[in-house]
């Protein structure tokens, strides 16, 4: 794991450290709901521990959850959020193929573009992207998209999604930065990733790719890992492919950048908030 974003909310993440002595992971939770929606965790702990996954130490097994969270608290009601049941019930459905991107898990409050404020921001959500390249390496991403600035074409520069000016354009949130200083909140934002390979990779390199996949936020969020946002990456090592972590970490990072647009490309409107997918 690695963490840019100055406001994060983050559990069991310390022990990923490449200096931490567990080197496995049961399960990474990306979630909404701020503080609130950890608790989603629980629900996880609870399905792997009932099917035996976990730590085995003899007369008990340790589920061992990974979890991070962003803040859409302010989008809907703030007083309904994942909870353990909900988290239960993800992993209970969780499975391999293709899954609904945009309004769907911790994308369903997301939003992006809010220096003018929620009212002038736009729809974000979650996207995920994967690659499969020679000798059979497979690296993949998944993005939940909350972001303060905005999001942008990374092959063009074109703002895709962002703060909404008062003649329908789309406007520069680092251009916008000097006069609307007052309108920054703590914490109401946050980008999550996750970057997962079939290389046989140690825990030392894998958190380098972790660090390398914040090069795919900053190519398509502008600006990006600020005081109001809690950015963290997670990075997965899965199989046992054989290559060089930098490869994972190029690949990868390319892969959070396709998911970071697939995000708010397919995104649908909420709430009076308009997103890109209808």
């Amino acid at each position: 794991m690695d963490v840019r974003g100055s406001s994060p909310g983050t559990r069991e993440t310390a022990r990923l450290a490449p200096t931490a002595s567990v080197r496995h992971t049961d399960a990474i939770l990306l979630t909404g709901g701020s503080a609130f929606g950890l608790a989603a965790a629980d629900g996880v702990v609870k399905y792997l521990e009932e099917n035996g996954i976990g730590l085995d130490i003899g007369e008990v097994t340790i589920p061992l959850v990974s979890a991070a969270v962003l803040f859409d608290l302010m989008n809907g009601r703030s007083d309904v959020r994942p909870d353990a049941n909900m988290g239960y019930e993800a992993a209970s459905n969780a499975e391999s193929g293709a899954f609904g991107q945009g309004n769907f898990g911790a994308g369903m409050g997301a939003t992006v573009g809010k220096i003018l404020g929620l009212d002038r921001a736009m729809k974000g959500g979650i996207g995920s992207s994967s690659f499969h390249l020679e000798g059979g390496l497979a690296v993949g991403a998944i993005a939940a998209v909350n972001a303060f600035g905005d999001v942008r074409d990374v092959r063009t520069g074109e703002i895709l999604a962002g703060p909404r000016m008062g003649d329908g354009s789309l406007g520069d949130t680092v251009e916008l930065l000097p006069g609307a200083m007052s309108r920054l909140r703590w914490g109401q934002n946050t980008t999550l990733c996750i970057v997962a390979t079939n290389a046989r990779l140690s825990k030392t390199e894998i958190t380098k790719v972790a660090q390398m996949a914040h090069d795919g936020l900053a190519r398509t969020i502008y600006p990006v890992h600020t005081t109001v946002d809690g950015d963290v990456a997670f990075a997965a090592s899965l199989g046992e492919v054989e290559t060089a972590p930098d490869i994972v970490g190029a690949w990868g990072a390319k892969a959070v950048s396709e998911a970071v647009m697939r995000a708010v490309k397919n995104a649908k409107s909420v709430g009076g908030i308009p997103g890109l997918g209808g």
